[in-house]
C-alpha cells in the first residue's frame, strides 16, 4: 500500500478506475449483453496496463510532496480522467460520439448528473457505470476535501481557518496537519471509504427491503450517497419503494448538510454535537421552512373546507415540498413523487426559481453537495446580524472566541469575495451560452445547474424545453468547464492560478 499512494494522484486513481470497470463487465455478460461486456473488460484491462507501465516508468520519482500539487492533480482528474472514463461508454452505447461520453462522464464524476441521455436509451450496464462514476466521484471529493482542500484553506475551510486561502494551516478552528501529503491523503482515504461504503451498503439493503429491485436500490443508493441524483428510472417517481422509500432517502441526505454528521475533525461548530453545528441547524431550518411557506395559503383553505381528503392532500404536498426542498439543497436533485401535489398547493407558476436558490446555496462544507455551501451563508448571516447590532447599540461587543471572531469578520469578508467571484462566473457561463443562440432563461438554468453542481435542475425547471444533447460542440464544453469549476469552486481555481498573491 505504501508504494500504490506514492504513485502520481493521476495515475493511481486511473488504475482505480480501471479496475472498477469489472463490475459493469460482469454485470453486461449476466445480461447477455456481450458488446457492453467486452467494452467495459477491454477498457479496463487497457488502463491497468497503462497505469502498471506508467507506475514502474515514475516510481523512483517523488510525487504528492505538497498539497498544492495534489490540488492541480485533482483539477487534472476532474479534466482529463472523464476522458478515460469515456472510452468504454462510448463503445457500448455506439449510437453516440464521444463528446456526448465525455460529457456524460464529467457530468457523473462532479457528481452533477446531468439530463443528457434518456433513460430507455440506455441499458443495465450503461446505467450502472454513470452510477458508479458518480459514487467514486463522491467518494473522490469527500478524501481530497479533508487531505487537499482543508490543508489549504479551500472548499469553505476558509471561512473558520486562521490562515488565507492557499496557504498550509498555522492555527485556527480547523485541525492543524502538518503530516506529509501523501500519507494524509492515504489516511483521509483509509477513515472515509470504510463509513462511504457501510452507508451505501445499508441504504442498498433498506431501498430493498422497502420493496425496490436490487438494481435501481443500488443505483438509488450511489446516488444519494454521491448526491449525483443519476437514476435509471427517474427518482422516485419510477421506483416502487413509495414514500417509506423516499423517506430513508432524506434521513441519508443528511449526511450532505454537514460533515459533522460523519466526521468531527473539522471543528467548525463551537460545541460538540450535531445540534450545535451551525451548517446543520441552517439547513435544518431551510428544509423546515420553505415547504411550509410553499403550501401554507392553500393549507388553511383546505381546513376551511374540512374534507379529510384535503387534510390528507396536504400531509402528501408537505412531505413532497419537504422532500425535495432537502434533495435540491443537498444538490441531489430527486423529485418526490408528491412533488405535483406541493406545486398545486403552493399555487405558484415558478417553483424553479426556488430550486435553483437552493442549489445555489448548497451543503454543507466537506460533503459531496455542491453549490455555495451553508457555511459561508452562515457567516454572512452572522457579519450582517452582528453590524446590525451595532447600529442599534455602538458600544456592544461582540461573542468572543477564535471561531466567532475569524467567522464574524475574516471569515465573512472571505466568504463575500467568494459570492461575487461565483456570481461572475455565473455571469459569464450564461452570456457564454447564450452566445451560441440558446434562450437567456435556458443558459441561466444551465449555468446554475452545471456550477451547483445540480444537474437534475435541468429536467425539473425546463422540462420538455431543453435537450443537451442536441447542443453543439461548443455549449457542452462550456458546460463541461463550469461543472468542474463547480466541483473545485473557483476560489481554488485562482489560488491555483496565482499562488504567490494568498501566500504573501
Amino acid at each position: 500500500m505504501t508504494v500504490l499512494y506514492r504513485l502520481p494522484l493521476f495515475l493511481f486513481l486511473l488504475g482505480l478506475a480501471s479496475a472498477s470497470m469489472i463490475l459493469p463487465a460482469c454485470v453486461a455478460l449476466w445480461n447477455e449483453s456481450h458488446q457492453d461486456a467486452r467494452s467495459f473488460f477491454y477498457a479496463g484491462l487497457v488502463g491497468l496496463i497503462f497505469c502498471v507501465l506508467g507506475g514502474l516508468a515514475l516510481a523512483n520519482r517523488p510525487h504528492n510532496r505538497n498539497a498544492m500539487r495534489q490540488l492541480l492533480a485533482l483539477l487534472g482528474c476532474f479534466l482529463i480522467l472523464p476522458a478515460a472514463l469515456a472510452v468504454p461508454f462510448y463503445e457500448a452505447v455506439q449510437t453516440t460520439t464521444f463528446l456526448n461520453a465525455y460529457l456524460e462522464m464529467v457530468s457523473s464524476l462532479s457528481t452533477t448528473g446531468m439530463p443528457l441521455f434518456a433513460p430507455e436509451r440506455l441499458s443495465m450496464s450503461e446505467h450502472l457505470w454513470r452510477a458508479q462514476v458518480g459514487w467514486m466521484g463522491g467518494l473522490l471529493i469527500w478524501v481530497a476535501a479533508a487531505a487537499i482542500l482543508a490543508p489549504l484553506n479551500l472548499g469553505g475551510f476558509e471561512v473558520t481557518s486562521l490562515g488565507e486561502p492557499g496557504q498550509d494551516i498555522i492555527a485556527g478552528a480547523a485541525r492543524r496537519d502538518t503530516a506529509d501529503p501523501a500519507s494524509r491523503l492515504a489516511r483521509s482515504a483509509a477513515v472515509l471509504f470504510p463509513a462511504y461504503g457501510l452507508l451505501t451498503l445499508a441504504l442498498w439493503v433498506l431501498l430493498m427491503v422497502v420493496g425496490d429491485t436490487p438494481f435501481i436500490a443500488l443505483t438509488h443508493a450511489m446516488a444519494v450517497m454521491a448526491t449525483s441524483g443519476i437514476s435509471p428510472v427517474g427518482g422516485p417517481t419510477g421506483a416502487e419503494s413509495g414514500f417509506a422509500g423516499e423517506a430513508i432517502m432524506a434521513v441519508f441526505l443528511l449526511f450532505a448538510l454537514s460533515r459533522m454528521t460523519f466526521s468531527q475533525d473539522t471543528g467548525s461548530a463551537q460545541k460538540a454535537g450535531l445540534l450545535h453545528d451551525p451548517e446543520f441547524r441552517l439547513g435544518l431550518g431551510i428544509v423546515l421552512l420553505v415547504p411550509l411557506m410553499l403550501f401554507a395559503r392553500h393549507f388553511v383553505a383546505a381546513l376551511d373546507l374540512g374534507g379529510q381528503e384535503n387534510l390528507a392532500a396536504a400531509a402528501r404536498a408537505l412531505w413532497g415540498a419537504g422532500f425535495t426542498v432537502l434533495s435540491f439543497l443537498t444538490t441531489h436533485g430527486f423529485t418526490s413523487s408528491n412533488w405535483g401535489n406541493a406545486q398545486n398547493w403552493s399555487g405558484l407558476e415558478t417553483p424553479g426559481l426556488i430550486l435553483m436558490g437552493l442549489a445555489l446555496i448548497g451543503g454543507g462544507v466537506a460533503t459531496t453537495a455542491g453549490g455555495v455551501k451553508l457555511l459561508r451563508v452562515f457567516a454572512l448571516i452572522v457579519n450582517g446580524m452582528r453590524e446590525v447590532d451595532r447600529l442599534v447599540h455602538p458600544s456592544s461587543v461582540g461573542r468572543s472566541g477564535l471561531v466567532s471572531r475569524r467567522t464574524r469578520r475574516e471569515g465573512a469578508f472571505i466568504a463575500w469575495v467568494f459570492f461575487m467571484i461565483f456570481a461572475i462566473t455565473l455571469a459569464g457561463t450564461t452570456v457564454a451560452l447564450a452566445a451560441f443562440n440558446i434562450p437567456f432563461e435556458q443558459s441561466l438554468v444551465i449555468a446554475v445547474a452545471s456550477l451547483s453542481n445540480c444537474g437534475p435542475l435541468l429536467s425539473v425547471v425546463e422540462t420538455g424545453r431543453l435537450s443537451l444533447i442536441d447542443l453543439g460542440a461548443g455549449p457542452k464544453l462550456i458546460i463541461a468547464i463550469a461543472m468542474v469549476m463547480g466541483r473545485l469552486e473557483m476560489l481554488a481555481l485562482v489560488v491555483i492560478l496565482t499562488p504567490d498573491l494568498w501566500r504573501d
